[in-house]
């Protein structure tokens, strides 16, 4: 999986805003929907929103719209603060998972109707309106309806909508998830893309964590109501914070572990890592599959290695995924290219393997699923 780079990314433009959650909770019933959420989105960021469904993260981008009216806290758009301001008067743009557009206007029409609301000159609206469908790589489709449009054209209209009248915060809505996997990851990168050239503040919300990886600066994970992790998209894939985010961001074997004094073992193997030992009752040792090595010759120094006998070896194409099991039972899979490697020389079921993880690649989390 592949963070977003965002190094040469060009600053963000003055207009964007950020936004301050504070004490946010809107219950349903006994159900908490949003559990005392508090949260800071930066001015110019990409921050996503992921989460299971019914997590609360849409929720979230509700109250942020003004749509969902919270029970108690703080929701401020740089110093105003807008928990009572109707939606209609908060000036940001929004896209849906449906889109929403009007079937009975053309592409410029749909485009243009913030404007008109808003009582803008017809000249400046037409020259907005095509400025906007420039940006989204649309410029004269304007007199199509929209009837005429494939899925990734309708999703790139909905966009211009929301970005017309040049708003300081974008919220986007599951916007991709009707098109299918390959326009879908097209679209990925060309929403960025568009990002980095707005600069507006976006918060995004998809339930797709390698939509969320490829997209975001930082990444908001959310269950049951509460946020369970903010961070990078490197950080939380490399070190989560609990069980739940480990288990929801890629692929994850858990093994459990003692605390033993000042060291860490799993079974009678006392563990290396790099990393602080989280102060938790329960721990677990998370190992992702692609960062496990299959030792032929033995014990890598320098590692922690583990003695297992191959359950399983799935031929995948580029990779191979191996399932073994551990002393106790346990079990683990590795994940390996198959470039390089010889059929032949693959374990097979039975065979006894030595699986190595780099003190680096040995990460400890707390083992409480939130």
């Amino acid at each position: 999986m592949t963070a977003a780079l965002t190094a040469d990314r060009p600053a963000a433009t003055t207009d964007a805003l950020p936004i301050s959650v504070r004490n946010i909770t809107k219950t349903y019933g006994p159900v908490h929907a949003l559990d005392d959420v508090s949260l800071e989105v930066r001015s110019g960021e990409f921050l996503t929103l992921l989460g299971p469904s019914g997590s609360g993260k849409t929720t979230l981008l509700m109250v942020l719209a003004g749509f969902t009216r919270p029970d108690c806290g703080s929701l401020r758009f740089g110093d105003r603060e807008v928990i009572r301001t109707p939606p209609h008067l908060r000036d940001v743009g929004m896209t849906f998972q449906s889109y929403a557009l009007f079937p009975h206007m053309t592409v410029a029409g749909n485009v243009g109707y913030p404007l008109r609301l808003r009582k803008r000159p017809k000249a400046e609206i037409a020259e907005r309106v095509e400025r906007a469908l420039e940006t989204v790589q649309l410029g004269g489709y304007g007199n199509r309806r929209i009837d005429q449009l494939s899925g990734g054209q309708r999703q790139r209209v909905a966009v211009a909508r929301a970005i017309v009248f040049e708003p300081q915060i974008l919220l986007m809505d599951e916007p991709l998830s009707a098109l299918d996997k390959k326009l879908r990851d097209q679209m990925q990168i060309e929403l960025r893309h568009l990002h980095e050239q707005l600069g507006m503040t976006t918060v995004y919300v998809t339930h797709d964590q390698r939509e969320a990886l490829t997209m975001s600066d930082r990444i908001a994970v959310v269950n049951h109501g509460r946020i369970m992790q903010l961070a990078t998209p490197r950080d939380l894939y490399e070190r989560p914070a609990n069980r739940f985010v480990a288990d929801f961001i890629g692929e994850s074997t858990f093994l459990p572990v003692q605390r033993k004094g000042d060291r860490v073992y799993f079974g009678d193997t006392a563990l290396r890592h790099d990393m602080a030992v989280p102060d938790a009752r329960e721990l677990l040792l998370m190992v992702r599959p692609e960062r496990i090595v299959l030792s032929p010759d033995g014990a890598r120094d320098g590692a922690n290695n583990f003695s297992a006998t191959a359950t399983d070896v799935v031929y995948q194409g580029d990779t191979f995924l191996l399932h073994a099991e551990l002393a106790g039972g346990h079990r683990i899979a590795l994940r390996g290219a198959t470039r390089g490697v010889e059929l032949s020389a693959m374990p097979s079921v039975g065979d006894t393997v030595t699986l190595s993880v780099a003190p680096e690649d040995t990460v400890l989390i707390d083992g409480r699923e939130a």
